[in-house]
């Protein structure tokens, strides 16, 4: 795509590799800004070039710190008050996503504040991947791009040609997103039913359908601590799986992650690039959506329906 005058993308610090990445995607080059960073840790936006009257995309995922969340809102905000003609976040991983609802007494609802912030702050839309749950897209005001990873993570699937196919979820909750992955490839689905000690910690899991002389995908959104899909991989090889792979859209792998995987039966995990993953491990494989989040920016820029673009 030649050079548009009429937008401008622009990075946050920790995104920056995926916005030049879209950037060189969309043939333009990447916005001027500094963040100004002061001794307290607090930090100030300043746009290095006239924006006024542009339609402006910040690329920016809000993974941990909140530092980045509030480096997007800073962005934002100063976007409007540089009279920029529309502001639209693109943000691969949206952070907070798994505060979708209230699951007991007396706690936040994470997504819901972090789409108010947003609004407030004044995006005219947002342009996202794979929320946690398709609802969060209810929560904003300002029309919502929601895409999907299984773009770049189906084409690889495909192209490792495995006989003998099962798609399995590693919970209940990711059933409906594993079903579509095993309709689109006609591979049957198999289903885990975990129950947790507490956050992050699995009590015990159990197999439901049969993986025995079969090759497992294991289809998530997300992988944390590594938990849930390193236990689910060991005991569908231990119930005679040939092999296991797990697909997931996002690659936060905090803590103990790295070390879960590359001692776990999984072949590979395969993740794509909505988060910078800078540990070592021998078995993580991700894929860059930056073609995906680049061909969905021209789109909106002109017009164009992005429905296209959708596999499933």
């Amino acid at each position: 795509m030649s050079q548009n005058n009429s937008f401008l993308v622009f990075s946050g610090t920790s995104t920056r590799y995926l916005a030049e990445k879209i950037c060189a995607s969309l043939g333009c080059p990447l916005g001027k800004l500094v963040m100004t960073k002061f001794s307290d840790g607090e930090f100030a936006v300043s746009y290095e070039e006239s924006i006024r009257g542009r339609d402006v995309f910040l690329v920016q995922s809000t993974f941990p710190t909140s530092d980045n969340l509030m480096e997007l809102l800073l962005m934002i905000d100063a976007a409007k008050r540089a009279s920029a003609r529309s502001i639209i976040a693109v943000v691969p991983y949206f952070g907070w996503a798994r505060q979708d609802r209230k699951d007991k007494p007396r706690v936040s609802i994470g997504a819901k504040l972090v789409a108010d912030l947003l609004s407030v702050a004044g995006i005219n839309r947002l342009i996202t991947m794979d929320l946690h749950a398709d609802q969060i897209q209810g929560f904003f005001n300002v029309p919502v791009d929601h895409l999907y990873a299984s773009g770049v993570i189906i084409p690889y699937l495909q192209s490792l040609k495995l006989k003998d196919l099962v798609i399995a979820s590693p919970d209940v909750g990711g059933s409906k997103r594993a079903n579509t992955y095993a309709k689109y490839l006609g591979a049957p689905l198999v289903l885990c039913n975990k129950t947790r000690a507490r956050a992050n910690v699995v009590q015990s899991m159990q197999i439901i359908g049969d993986v025995k002389d079969k090759n497992v995908i294991i289809i998530d959104d997300m992988v944390d601590t590594a938990g849930t899909i390193t236990k689910a991989a060991d005991i569908m090889r231990e119930a005679g799986a040939k092999s296991v792979r797990a697909c997931a859209s996002h690659c936060v792998m905090s803590g103990p992650a790295s070390e879960r995987v590359q001692d776990s039966a999984l072949e590979e995990i395969v993740f794509t690039d909505s988060i910078p993953y800078t540990n070592r491990c021998s078995k993580v494989k991700q894929l860059s959506v930056a073609d995906m989040f680049a061909e969905t920016i021209r789109r909106v820029e002109n017009n164009e329906s992005i429905s296209s673009q959708y596999l499933i």
